[in-house]
């Protein structure tokens, strides 16, 4: 065969590029500062007991992963379980403060769940209608229903009525979606129909378990023992006072003894049996979205769990959640960080459009369409992504307000969105410029992109932004070159006129994006 004398320039080229380009885009996921923000509250739970440092030979996702997490910018997070057949808010939460009897009856919720609304393409479309480039599914909540075909069982659990008061009894099931009257496995439908349209997979899974009895006493399990303070660790200086009691009411805990050696290993295992099925069966997974923490006893076994899923699926991208460091992302809940946050740890922002992550019934309290873009913008401008929680109802189906306002925001980001998919952060503070008006910019920092949360009026003023010689400044909703002017000492002034924003359908008014060639 014939040698081509140029390969070895072209390779050396190629790999003279791939260098240029992670010091331009940041550095390798090998030397990037992997830890988190002391302040994040998930954090501080396990920071006892959890090394900031991994051990030698840990790995974390690639820095193409890391890229491609921070191109993604918009997402949802579906919380679907038991929960949403008595439609209940706040997830499994509520459960820890029901009577025995009710525990019984939501558990047993099961055996006749049948959602046959659901339909996995629908939902994919509606998200990809929305401009999501991400979902989150909750595979098994903490409430311990699998809504995936495990092959694990459950082996002891609690039977809330029986004579003479609540008592843990064997069993032998595997508690999923594949034991209802449905039967099928909804975590691989809605892969199967995500990776048909690329979008990116992210699995939520609980470490706790409150079906399964020898996942006691982890977290706020509804089984506590003898030993709760030393295995499950809830001492948090960000907990505010009196959370045991909030957590459980008048209802519970209830007390049990400590978990056997037998116990502890065949949770491990489960644990681990259950997330390796997660990385094993459903293609390729982006993301896994762990939640909770076990304890400082179990620790080693769940660091042997993490080394083992990195061999699965090495660039899959980690939630922190119960393995400090070790993860990959973190995911401020329910509020947008004031600030550029000070890690190099990307972040995912989580936070209902209704009151809570579960199904919302309610019209008036989904948020609106603004609310969401407004959000994006934000996080966007900061360096984050941002992720909006819709539960469905009990049939599988989501609320038509919801489905409204999600559709509107896919209708704006078909005309703006460049300005927030695999955009970055600018520099410094350099991200806002008062109250209304956030920035986002190019890879190649070529292109500005200024946008105001409402209408300028007949100009916008903006100082932080200093244009190239006869750049082409424009609003995205329009598509029309704008007339402008620089002044050192104004700063950059964009003509706005009346008229324009009079060619802007109502329904695109939910922010108004400035796209800006700069030196």
């Amino acid at each position: 065969m014939k040698k081509n004398r140029n390969s070895g320039s072209v390779a050396i080229l190629l790999m003279l590029m791939a260098i240029v380009t992670t010091a331009v885009n940041g550095q390798t996921a090998k030397n990037r500062n992997h830890n988190l923000p002391k302040t994040d509250r998930q954090y501080r739970y396990t920071s006892g007991y959890v090394e900031d440092k991994p051990v030698p030979g840990y790995q974390w996702a690639s820095e193409k992963a890391y890229e491609d997490f921070q191109d993604m910018k918009f997402g949802v997070r579906i919380h679907w379980g038991l929960y949403s057949i008595i439609r209940q808010e706040k997830e499994s939460w509520p459960f820890l403060k029901l009577s025995s009897e009710k525990k019984q009856a939501y558990f047993d919720n099961y055996k006749t769940w049948n959602p046959t609304g659901f339909n996995a393409n629908e939902w994919m479309d509606l998200f990809a209608e929305s401009g999501m480039k991400m979902f989150a599914f909750t595979t098994k909540h903490h409430e311990g229903f699998s809504m995936f075909d495990t092959k694990t069982r459950v082996k002891k659990r609690v039977n809330w009525i029986a004579p003479g008061g609540p008592v843990i009894e064997d069993c032998d099931l595997a508690f999923s979606i594949m034991e209802t009257p449905f039967k099928r496995d909804i975590v691989k439908e809605l892969c199967d129909a995500a990776h048909k349209r690329d979008i990116k997979i992210d699995l939520y899974f609980s470490h706790p378990d409150w079906y399964d009895a020898d996942f006691r006493p982890y977290v706020w399990h509804p089984l506590q023992v003898p030993s709760s303070e030393k295995l499950a660790v809830r001492n948090n200086p960000l907990e505010p006072e009196g959370a045991m009691e909030s957590h459980f009411g008048s209802n519970g805990p209830l007390m049990m003894p400590d978990p056997t050696p037998a116990e502890v290993d065949r949770m491990i295992k489960r644990h681990r049996e259950q997330l390796k099925e997660l990385l094993t069966n459903y293609g390729k997974i982006d993301l896994v979205c762990l939640d909770m923490w076990l304890g400082p006893s179990v620790w080693p076994q769940l660091r042997e769990t993490m080394l083992q899923l990195r061999k699965i699926q090495p660039d899959v991208m980690f939630r922190a959640r119960g393995i400090g460091n070790y993860g990959d992302y973190y995911t401020p809940e329910g509020f947008v960080p004031g600030s550029k946050e000070n890690t190099q740890v990307p972040w995912f922002v989580i936070y209902p459009l209704g009151r809570t992550f579960s199904y919302e019934s309610e019209p008036k309290e989904h948020k609106g369409a603004k609310w969401i873009i407004e959000n994006l913008i934000d996080c966007a401008a900061k360096g984050g992504n941002f992720m909006v929680g819709v539960g469905p109802d009990e049939n599988g189906k989501f609320h038509p307000t919801a489905v409204q306002q999600l559709k509107q925001v896919g209708q704006w980001l078909k005309i703006n969105g460049k300005s927030i998919y695999a955009t970055r952060a600018r520099d410094g503070g350099s991200w806002k410029e008062g109250d209304s008006i956030r920035f986002t910019r190019s890879k190649d920092a070529k292109t500005i992109y200024a946008h105001s949360y409402n209408w300028p009026g007949d100009q916008l003023v903006l100082k932080t932004v200093k244009p190239k010689s006869n750049s082409k400044i424009v609003l995205m909703a329009t598509n029309a070159p704008l007339l402008w002017q620089y002044d050192v000492k104004k700063g950059l002034l964009i003509n706005t006129p009346k008229n324009l924003l009079d060619k802007i359908p109502e329904i695109e008014r939910l922010a108004f994006t400035f796209r800006i060639e700069t030196e």
